[in-house]
């Protein structure tokens, strides 16, 4: 077992662990949770050997093989699978032994590697290594492809990769979903359920947590202590513990007020019978974790938008992309046809390099269209929040001097004078010498911090939030989301945080083979839809032998008899489904209707009718969007029900 005995670790002046005691058995699964700064990478620089105890004693099995991702951008020409399948150190060693026995000429030495190569897995070694590049997210054409051709970002993936690819009794995982997205994020949560090692996790994505490991071990006030569960059972138990020592009762009501405003709000509105459940269980944790909530020494709240107007936007036949330096087009979506109505909370889904970022930077702005039209509300106030917007501050600058600058371009922040400028820092925690801070010397999530604050100054009415918590920590994430509840504008948000999602979005939006359009279902829905899809590719690539009970070693020898129960199957299925048809050609034709008239409603409201007419047919849109949701779920269900029977009457089954 890994056991830490009255450790004491500190970093120049700065003591981060001070006593501090844990024991983790064999194959338990932790999660190393704690505020920016707690200590949580030193303590895995301590298990890693980097770093060294001031006091105390760590003890690590001499047999245990320990794997972790590398954090330095690697920059090499060899190929993508090549450098995962380095990977497998003891394959390396092993290969580089028989090397060495076949320049000897030692037959016995030759034939001992040869046998320890089949042991340590060589004959799959390369699937293997395959396996996690595509699980991971890259195109099977990039497998051969050279690694410092890669963007950072898919660097840092086959960095993971590679460390997956280690045989190892204690895996250290530091940040690995900062890279990812939600794809590749089910994907590694799958990778990790199978993993049979003792794996300590960093992570500030509350769900991946949640779904990996079984203990918690909490860095606070430079000592461990461990929880028996993952983050939220842990949450709940930190919750009882304040419940009881009430050292901060009169600071944290305040707060818990706040919450429970929260909390009522939302509890009238958990109608939509997609996101209900979801919404009543996520005010239900928030009403057992309000004094942990509470405790955080960090919210804020986005400013009551100028005007809401309805709709907030159109888009119509939209073709969105980018234009090459030759003018050339460039299309990454096309036809996109939706319409965003004021109040309304849209989560953005899809893969990598689907076109998420190519949508919102178009209704941003920041792209043209390259066809099609955008219909803007009048009065239409955008806040955006770009992946790549911590490189738009000056480094140089600090945020009081952004503030200063943006106060001067709007017409309420003219008259501010510097100390509300400070005042309204310090609400972010930037106070005192930190609003007097350089950005370039300040850390990711205090630069995401100060995108926020100036969002929140300029007061949108629809905010786009593309990946905002890349560099947030668990309290920052969390305030967040309570601060997007209390939001009274549209929010469009890409994450691949799902508490987030869940917290904050009623609807989804796909974007998928080119094109964009709503998905009818939850998170939990739209991660069986992607196992369900990785699941049917791995079929596609590796179709499975035939055994000798499978239908084609079973299959009679007379064809004459195989075609009779062919047709038996298929009169069997016939009379099982023709009702289950007819009411789907009933649905299909009621689904296309509704599908006309939608359209029709969105192009009247692109056209910017009386305003009377306006909430007439904002009205009837979202009777009709209703109605569409619920005709959907029935095709859905009955698609299902044929599917299945089709299986079941199969003649191999008979």
């Amino acid at each position: 077992m890994l056991s830490l005995k009255n450790v004491t670790l500190r970093r120049g002046t700065k003591v981060l662990l001070d006593g501090a005691s844990c024991t983790i058995q064999p194959g338990e699964r932790v999660g190393l949770v704690g505020r920016n700064g707690a200590g949580k990478s030193s303590l895995f620089g301590l298990l890693q050997g980097t770093l060294h105890e001031d006091g105390g004693d760590v003890a690590l099995p001499a047999q245990w093989r320990l794997a972790s991702v590398a954090q330095d951008m690697p920059e090499t020409d060899e190929p993508a699978t090549a450098f995962v399948l380095a990977g497998d150190t003891r394959l390396a060693s092993l290969r580089g032994r028989l090397a060495q026995a076949e320049r000897a000429g030692d037959g016995m030495a030759i034939a001992q590697a040869h046998a320890d190569l089949q042991d340590a897995g060589a004959h799959d070694a390369n699937a293997r290594a395959q396996a996690l590049i595509l699980g991971l997210g890259f195109q099977a054409a990039q497998l051969q492809q050279a690694v410092d051709s890669f963007s950072g970002g898919w660097r840092m993936r086959l960095q993971l990769a590679r460390a997956l690819m280690c045989p190892s009794d204690l895996l250290l995982l530091d940040e690995p979903t900062n890279h990812l997205d939600l794809d590749a994020l089910v994907w590694l949560e799958s990778w990790l359920a199978r993993y049979g090692g003792t794996l300590l996790v960093i992570s500030h994505d509350r769900e991946f947590l949640d779904a990996v490991t079984r203990v918690t071990l909490h860095i606070e006030h430079a000592r461990l202590t461990r929880y028996s569960g993952n983050y939220s059972q842990f949450e709940e138990q930190r919750a009882e513990q304040l419940v009881l020592q009430q050292a901060a009762f009169e600071r944290q009501q305040e707060k818990i007020a706040h919450l429970q405003h929260f909390i009522d709000r939302f509890k009238a509105k958990a109608t939509k019978a997609r996101q209900a459940q979801s919404r009543v269980k996520q005010i239900e944790r928030m009403e057992k974790v309000a004094p942990v909530l509470a405790e955080a020494d960090f919210t804020f709240a986005f400013r009551p938008p100028a005007s809401l107007p309805n709709p907030m936007l159109a888009l119509s036949d939209a073709v969105f992309g980018y234009r090459a330096d030759d003018g050339r087009a460039i299309p990454v979506v096309r036809g996109v046809n939706q319409t965003v109505l004021a109040g309304q909370r849209i989560g953005i889904l899809g893969a990598n390099g689907q076109g998420k970022s190519t949508l919102v930077k178009t209704i941003a702005r920041a792209l043209a269209p390259l066809s099609g039209k955008v219909t803007e509300g009048k009065g239409l106030s955008i806040g955006y929040f770009a992946q790549q917007e911590l490189d738009v501050l000056r480094p140089l600058d600090t945020p009081l001097e952004h503030l200063t600058a943006l106060a001067r371009e709007t017409a309420t922040g003219q008259d501010a004078r510097e100390q509300d400028l400070r005042n309204y820092l310090g609400s972010f925690n930037f106070s005192g010498d930190m609003a007097a801070q350089p950005v370039d010397s300040m850390s990711g999530g205090e630069k995401a911090r100060l995108v926020l604050a100036l969002i929140v100054w300029q007061r949108p009415n629809l905010l786009l939030l593309d990946e905002p918590t890349n560099h947030l920590d668990l309290a920052t994430r969390e305030a967040l989301a309570m601060a997007l509840g209390d939001f009274d504008g549209t929010v469009m948000l890409v994450s691949h945080d799902r508490h987030l999602l869940r917290a904050v979005c009623d609807d989804f939006w796909l974007v998928a083979d080119g094109g964009v359009r709503p998905f009818d279902g939850d998170l939990d829905a739209y991660q069986r839809y992607l196992l369900d899809a990785a699941r049917r590719l791995r079929e596609e690539a590796r179709p499975a032998p035939a055994r000798a009970d499978s239908p084609a070693a079973s299959a009679p020898a007379d064809p004459r008899a195989a075609r009779r129960l062919t047709a038996q199957a298929r009169q069997q299925l016939a009379e099982q489904t023709r009702p289950m048809k007819r009411e789907l050609a009933q649905v299909e034709q009621r689904m296309a209707a509704l599908e006309a008239e939608k359209t029709t409603l969105e192009s009247e409201l692109a056209a910017s009718p009386a305003p009377a007419r306006i909430a007439e047919a904002g009205k009837r849109l979202k009777a009709v969007s209703d109605a569409l949701a619920g005709c959907e779920e029935r095709w859905l269900a009955l698609s299902e029900a044929i599917e299945q029977l089709a299986k079941e009457t199969e003649p191999s089954s008979a």
